[in-house]
């Protein structure tokens, strides 16, 4: 065993990084538990491992005393005294009791041990790696499935892909190559757990990093995104640089750059929209492919109404109102979209709530102010009513007593 055992632990330090004193320090414990186990004690018990010839040596600890209880925990003085005339009472002896047949077992608990921390660190070098790929996209190969998940394998694990981060209606068949998104990653009691997407927001900044090298370098920076996964998106990029048209640079020359995005993601529509620092240009922006005739702010809240022309009123709300719902999530605005037939009529009514508005809290400083000057200047002096008492005389007859 001897050259096996320091031939493994070489190997494991120089292939998979582990150090050779954790294991050995891992040996020692692992073998006093084999000891225990095997021989029934091992209170006292301590385990040498001789790291240049690889013998492995058991040793009972025992006090010296001056009477002794238990004679595998104790040794008297005068024993003591014949292996080394310095001990005194209270001093630590080691007594070697390595069994005959203690190789046997100390070979198959190296083993164990050896093959246990093997798998602890390639778990730890497997999550420290993906932990690092983590808010990142990689390419992986659909492997299984069953009613939880997805399994897709990434090299040197298998992430899980669970419904609600799969693209609707996307199939996903063995074999087939997909770029995930990586989401999580956990350190579980069973090893690395990673969990991707291909629904996430990020996976398509991720894919525009990598198909368009001004997003990558940071000259065009995408702002926002809306997605409804594997039907449309809306994507709000800006450049500071003047001469960079930051639309026309993410959709390339005949749009061949979205296109390879959109392939990527199964014909899932891309509008590419302009940032822009003033929200009523945004959000009409946002509103592509529809015109805007005017953007009216709601100054109670993060709200607006978005004025259309008639013809494009079905346009600017979109199929089953998908256009407004990702402008509205793109600009980060509430957004009502009227016909430019009712624009006066609106105008009348903002304008009404304006000076409610208005009116409402001219009435509240007002009572504010009142308040204020009841509480700190109107003094109630304490008054006294003198009630006058008034005393009334009932004359009695004589008939009465009398009677009485």
């Amino acid at each position: 065993m001897n050259k096996e055992m320091l031939g493994a632990l070489d190997a494991l330090e120089r292939e998979k990084g582990i150090s050779k004193a954790i294991v050995i320090e891992a040996l020692e414990a692992a073998m006093v538990s084999a000891y225990k186990r095997h021989y029934g004690q091992a209170q006292n018990v301590e385990v040498e491992f001789d790291e240049k010839k690889g013998d492995v040596h058991i040793y009972s600890v025992k006090e010296v005393t001056e009477e002794v209880m238990d004679s595998q925990l104790e040794v008297s003085l005068k024993e003591a005294l014949k292996l080394n005339q310095a001990y005194e009472i209270g001093d630590m002896i080691r007594f070697e009791v390595t069994p005959k047949d203690f190789g046997r077992i100390a070979a198959q608990t190296a083993k164990q041990v050896i093959l246990q921390r093997v798998r602890e660190a390639e778990r730890s070098i497997i999550y420290n790696e993906f932990s690092a790929y983590e808010n990142e996209i990689m390419q992986g190969i659909v492997e299984r499935q069953d009613r939880r998940y997805i399994y897709v394998n990434l090299g040197k694990i298998e992430a899980v892909l669970s419904k609600q981060d799969q693209i609707p209606n996307e199939l996903y068949q063995p074999h087939d190559r997909i770029k995930v998104y990586i989401s999580k990653v956990e350190n579980t009691s069973k090893g690395p757990q990673v969990y991707v997407s291909r629904s996430h927001p990020d996976l398509l900044k991720r894919l525009f990093e990598q198909e368009i090298p001004e997003v990558y370098d940071g000259e065009v920076e995408i702002v926002s995104i809306a997605r409804e996964a594997g039907d449309r998106a809306k994507v709000a990029v800006k450049s500071d640089n003047p001469d960079i048209d930051p639309v026309g640079t993410c959709v390339g020359p005949k749009g061949q750059r979205v296109q390879a995005i959109v392939n990527e993601l199964k014909g899932e529509n891309m509008d590419i929209v302009e940032w822009n620092a003033d929200p009523a240009v945004f959000i009409a922006n946002a509103l592509n492919p529809a015109q805007v005739v005017d953007v009216i702010f709601d100054a109670s809240q993060r709200a607006c109404t978005v004025i259309v022309p008639d013809f494009q009123l079905s346009l600017a709300i979109g199929k089953r109102g998908q256009n407004a719902r990702l402008a509205a999530k793109l600009t980060n605005f509430k957004i009502d979209i009227k016909p430019e037939s009712e624009l006066e009529s609106i105008k009348e009514e903002l304008e009404a709530k304006k000076v409610e508005l208005e009116t409402t809290s001219i009435v509240e400083e007002a009572v504010e102010e009142v308040a204020a000057q009841v509480e700190e200047e109107i003094i109630f002096p304490e008054t006294t009513i003198d009630i006058p008492v008034t005393t009334i005389e009932i004359p009695i007859s004589d008939n009465d007593d009398t009677e009485k």
